[in-house]
């Protein structure tokens, strides 16, 4: 299953050789995965059907570079309410900026933002361990949760996998380690 951003630029069947059929996909601005607690979505019903009835195996969640979706959220004013579609829906992503922020405040805004988008990515395959038919399959080693990151500016494609069993979900200060880095030119 591949969950990727809508813009065109970043066509996971283009980017990696997918032919028809072989990958289940959702698009969203910003790949971004919503916390099961923010409730229905199509995202959430995507992903259900995803891995309880078609029982996939891998879980990708590719971002790149130049997101205006996550230019819209490090836009945002941090004490104001979300005041239309695009950034009630990039709010999912508030804890990345958060992460960013202090770890980032001495860089361009450019750099926040490319940070920011790896970041989000993180941030999507810890909020895919809040579906407990995710997180379940994942204790059970069913199911593998990668990230990926595509940058338009070298054609490189970053892919890396959550280590869960080093992953605190359970609190609000939820941390993460990754392991099996690759970069691909």
């Amino acid at each position: 299953m591949v969950i990727a951003c809508a813009d065109s630029r970043v066509c996971p069947s283009n980017i990696l050789g997918f032919q028809p059929g072989e990958v289940f996909m959702i698009r969203n601005i910003a790949n971004l995965v919503p916390t099961m607690k923010n409730g229905p979505s199509e995202c959430n019903a995507a992903l259900e059907f995803a891995v309880t009835t078609l029982q996939v195996e891998n879980i990708l969640v590719i971002g790149h570079s130049s997101c205006a979706g996550i230019e819209a959220l490090m836009n945002m004013q941090q004490d104001r309410e979300p005041r239309n579609f695009t950034h009630n829906w990039v709010a999912n992503a508030k804890v990345a900026k958060l992460k960013t922020k202090p770890a980032t405040s001495h860089l361009s805004f450019d750099q926040q933002c490319r940070f920011c988008e790896k970041e989000s990515i993180n941030q999507s395959l810890l909020n895919l361990l809040s579906y407990p038919w995710i997180e379940d399959r994942v204790r059970k080693e069913l199911v593998s949760i990668h990230g990926g990151y595509y940058d338009f500016s070298n054609c490189s494609f970053e892919k890396w996998t959550l280590d869960f069993k080093e992953c605190n979900v359970k609190e609000e200060k939820n941390s993460y380690i990754v392991k099996e880095k690759e970069l691909w030119c």
